[in-house]
């Protein structure tokens, strides 16, 4: 039975990877900062392991007896005084150090895809070299390169929500977002897969502007969009970073990045974003309350 050290365990992808690698039959080592949030996972995993990855000190033994070390560690809006630096760069380097000194067989690491389109952006740069890093190693890799977790766009419902969903662009460019659980498969699978680079998305493909649509709709409100055409969020994002620090600008650099172009990946799984939004707050962590949001005539359905 091969072991696995799940990092981000507690995230919105991690919960999901421990769930599918147990029904799997893989031994798993669930790690975390909060033992309170690992806690959760007790029934799921067969080891749980605290730690702060930004500190190497604590991760001493993290690896020993591991043969993959899975990492989605990374941090969508920075939070505690960290940076996109310190989390999605130097904590998985400190990860990678500590699979590399534990002869560690494997190491598969979520990125994000296009990134080399990006690299302009904070939060993909801090990625990106990782994953360079991760290269220049000798440990066997599988960089997986996902289009956008369902949970990222339970923004859209947010704004939708809030009355109205900005858009960066005419929003006519594509994405086909993936739900986590559906991800999870492909990352089980990549722990035996030879290939090093595996690009991904859902089995859907929307415009932007077809996904803040469909938020509306899962609330029972009229649609209420403003593009902000893309000179506009070029000028807005440049002010944003001469005048702010990168935990304000960073998010929004990145949804104007990601906006703007096409983002596509190989289609898999079979869950729907439509339902997604039904169904939240209990299919993701940013939704607003249900009972805030049943269009008229519609039942209440729950997984």
């Amino acid at each position: 039975m091969k072991k696995v050290l799940v990092a981000g365990s507690t995230g919105y992808l991690g919960r999901f990877v421990v769930g599918a690698l147990k029904a799997s039959g893989y031994w798993v080592r669930a790690l975390g900062r909060s033992e309170t949030k690992l806690a959760s996972l007790r029934d799921h995993a067969d080891e749980l392991f605290v730690a702060e990855v930004t500190d190497p000190d604590s991760l001493t033994g993290v690896c020993d007896g591991i043969d993959i070390v899975f990492s989605s560690v990374g941090i969508t809006r920075q939070k505690d005084g960290l940076t996109y630096d310190d989390v999605d760069f130097q904590a998985n380097k400190n990860l990678l150090t500590a699979a590399e000194a534990s002869g560690v067989a494997k190491f598969v690491y979520v990125h994000v895809l296009n990134a080399r389109k990006m690299k302009h952006v904070a939060a993909v740069r801090a990625k990106q070299a990782f994953v360079e890093e991760l290269e220049r190693s000798a440990i066997a890799r599988t960089v997986i390169c996902p289009t956008g977790f369902f949970s990222d766009m339970d923004e859209f419902l947010s704004m939708a929500h809030r009355g109205r969903v900005y858009l960066f662009g005419d929003g006519m460019n594509r994405i086909n977002p993936i739900h986590g659980a559906d991800l999870a498969e492909v990352c089980v699978d990549a722990l035996d897969s030879p290939e090093k680079h595996i690009n991904v998305g859902g089995s859907q493909v929307f415009t932007y502007r077809e996904i803040a649509e469909l938020a509306f709709d899962a609330l029972g409100k009229s649609a209420r969009i403003t593009a902000i055409p893309r000179g506009l969020a070029s000028a807005l994002v440049a002010a944003m970073r001469r005048l702010t620090p990168v935990r304000t600008y960073g998010p929004v650099e990145f949804m104007a990045a990601v906006m703007t172009m096409d983002v596509v990946g190989e289609p898999h799984g079979s869950r729907r974003l439509a339902d997604h939004f039904r169904r939240c707050p209990e299919d993701g962590v940013n939704c607003v309350p249900n009972e805030t949001r049943r269009a008229p005539g519609l039942t209440e359905r729950h997984p």
